[in-house]
């Protein structure tokens, strides 16, 4: 028998067997590979390139803009299509590589898959040092791409054409791993992008990956129940297992019959909408009073798909003395905080515990707790939503924040808007079913807290890396993945400044995006955590070397953000009052092509912590007696928590 074969080069079989992936979930099969992201250099140009020209297949091609930001668009989308189907991206070798490490973190931090080719210096070695090459005397197998390493699910590198077959069925496989996936990196060498082979043609066979249910066993079943039966407050955590699993009506359920509220973590929100009668918002750092105080006062913590990060735990204070159940298809996540472990996939893990459950007759014993602490919050939401700014008599509420920075800053912008007013605005005039993305700074707490989500998947948060410049480009993802919803980018100055390079990605290629940028001339968040820690304003806010000090306390430097987004095509707004921002809101709603809302917003007036505790390093030894006391009131709430 004989073997039948196709010539083709390394990248070219590469193409043809990503265009040759699908993925099966709930008896529905779709492509996986949905294209490419491409910066083209002389490492992958006339390799990857030219078999994408030659190969593409049914994928579709996006021209990137910058190499971080053409990923955090792949991760964008992929987390909003609940990673049933990605984007691969490649760079050339040195910096284009370099520039997609932060992505691959990422995207491993929030377990996202994301397939990353950059180029690679030659496999020869005959070029060597090839053009931006870093030589490593000790060791001349290191290149740049030696650095995805430790941000990568699975890493490879493709030395000889025959490698492929085997890395690239493996990066597959964790790919559509639900409990291990991430970023996958394949180093590709830029000579043997080129080098051909005589491939087996079953290697381009069309491959059905299945996304099954593991369920649980009845072994954990049972000792679930036996640590449940005797619970009266329990209280479920929803992470983003429940919506990666699309377990979202089957945890309300459980809710329900049982009596048991729910908190949401970041990755999780959104999963069931803010009005359900057991849902009490966010938990944790970035938490709502109503979540945290019923977690202080639960006797049971119950974890469906969540990995327990600090923020959601306060830094393993907030439920430091609570017996924890954990659902979760990650063996890893479900030995924390010594759990009870079931490790099953969310929906099929908390149906099966609802059918054990429902065996013994169990309910829960909260009588009115649920809508007293739910009341009490819709108060202080809306508090929140009107908080205004009074030049006369405005007090910061962060103890030891100073007003004459809030007069500045209204006194150069014109504008006396707070954060907070403006979120609880927006949140009633944008569509029900617009999706916002955002992903550092102080608006993942503040979104958290006062986003009511009035439709399921609308939420699409990165803060597992907390990475800055997430947002402009993962907009842009998630509007590749839901082009009949509108898409808006919630983000600071800060984190704009720091990439927005895909705004042009989403003008090229038609896909509307609009971008709420809050303009408080500051890194805030930051600035308020050195503040509250008894330190003065050091490096965060954004003001001009002062020539009378050398430092950087001069004057505040403005920013016309609407104005760079003209620039590029996109219709830009500039917005210092509440009229100004619905008028604006409802003008971009008519536009066909990308926006920006540029809102001048007060420092100081997101919200803050309500009941929960972070932990964070601080001096011990300070000439301010503040910083001292800090230090001091941390090591002993220290005390306090669980230690592991």
């Amino acid at each position: 028998m004989t073997l039948k074969t196709i010539k083709l080069t390394t990248a070219q079989a590469l193409v043809k067997f990503l265009d040759n992936q699908y993925v099966e979930f709930n008896g529905k099969q779709e492509k996986f590979i949905k294209g490419f992201f491409t910066i083209f250099g002389h490492g992958n140009v006339v390799g990857l390139g030219q078999a994408l020209e030659e190969y593409e297949g049914d994928m579709i091609i996006h021209q990137g803009r910058n190499e971080q930001g053409m990923a955090q668009a792949a991760i964008g989308f992929a987390k909003q299509t609940h990673r049933k189907q990605i984007y691969a991206c490649t760079s050339s070798v040195g910096p284009g590589a370099a520039n997609m490490v932060t992505a691959a973190a990422t995207a491993t931090a929030n377990r996202i898959p994301v397939l990353l080719l950059p180029g690679d210096t030659f496999a020869t070695r005959q070029p060597d040092p090839v053009l931006q090459q870093v030589e490593q005397s000790s060791d001349l197998s290191i290149t740049t791409n030696d650095a995805f390493k430790a941000v990568s699910k699975y890493w490879d590198r493709i030395n000889r054409p025959e490698q492929l077959m085997t890395a690239a069925i493996n990066a597959i496989r964790v790919l559509v791993d639900p409990a291990d996936t991430g970023a996958v990196t394949l180093s590709l060498p830029q000579d043997v992008q080129g080098e051909a082979y005589e491939y087996p043609e079953s290697f381009f066979q069309k491959r059905v990956h299945r996304i099954e249910r593991t369920p649980a066993t009845a072994e954990m079943l049972k000792d679930a129940v036996e640590l449940m039966k005797d619970k009266k407050k329990p209280l479920l955590i929803a992470g983003g297992g429940v919506r990666y699993s699309e377990a979202a009506a089957v945890l309300k359920d459980f809710a329900e019959k049982f009596e048991i509220p729910y908190a949401e973590t970041q990755a999780g929100k959104s999963g069931n909408t803010w009005d359900d009668k057991y849902n009490l918002g966010t938990i944790g750092v970035t938490g709502t009073e109503s979540a945290n105080v019923i977690a202080q006062n639960c006797d049971l913590i119950i974890g469906v798909g969540t990995k327990f990060n600090d923020f959601v735990t306060g830094s393993k204070w907030l439920f430091a003395d609570k017996e924890i159940l954990q659902i979760n298809i990650n063996c890893y996540d479900a030995y924390k905080l010594d759990a009870v472990k079931v490790v099953a996939d969310a929906k099929a893990g908390l149906g099966a515990l609802s059918t054990e459950l429902e065996k013994i007759g169990y309910k829960s014993g909260y009588t009115s707790e649920v809508d007293e602490v739910k009341e009490k919050w819709e108060t202080e939401w809306q508090r929140l939503a009107t908080v205004k700014y009074c030049p006369e008599g405005f007090v910061a509420e962060n103890p030891g924040q100073l007003d004459h920075v809030l007069k500045e800053v209204a006194e150069q912008t014109g504008s006396c808007l707070t954060v907070t007013e403006v979120l609880g605005t927006l949140n009633d005039i944008l569509a029900d079913d617009a999706i916002v993305v955002a992903a550092a700074g102080s608006l993942p707490a503040d979104l958290g807290r006062m986003w009511k989500c009035k439709t399921p998947n609308v939420y699409n948060m990165e803060y597992g890396y907390s990475c800055m410049g997430y947002e402009v480009p993962a907009a842009l993802g998630a509007k590749l993945a839901a082009p009949e919803q509108e898409v808006y980018a919630m983000v600071g100055d800060g984190s704009y400044m720091m990439l927005h390079s895909e705004l042009p990605t989403a003008i090229q290629e038609g896909k509307k995006i609009n971008v709420i940028m809050f303009d408080n001339m500051a890194f805030g968040c930051i600035n308020n955590l050195q503040m509250g820690a008894g330190m003065g304003s050091f490096g965060t806010e954004f003001r001009r070397r002062n020539p009378k000090t050398g430092k950087l306390d001069g004057s505040l430097v403005p920013v016309d953000f609407a104005m760079n987004a003209r620039s590029y095509g996109a219709v830009g707004y500039t917005v210092k009052n509440l009229d100004e921002l619905k008028a604006a809101v409802e003008d971009s709603k008519k536009q066909t092509v990308s926006t920006l809302i540029d809102i001048k917003v007060l420092p100081k007036t997101m919200t803050h912590h309500y009941e929960t505790f972070w932990s964070f390093g601080c001096a011990e030894v300070a000439k301010k007696k503040e910083v001292e006391e800090t230090a001091k009131g941390l090591k002993e709430t220290l005390k306090k928590a669980r230690q592991y």
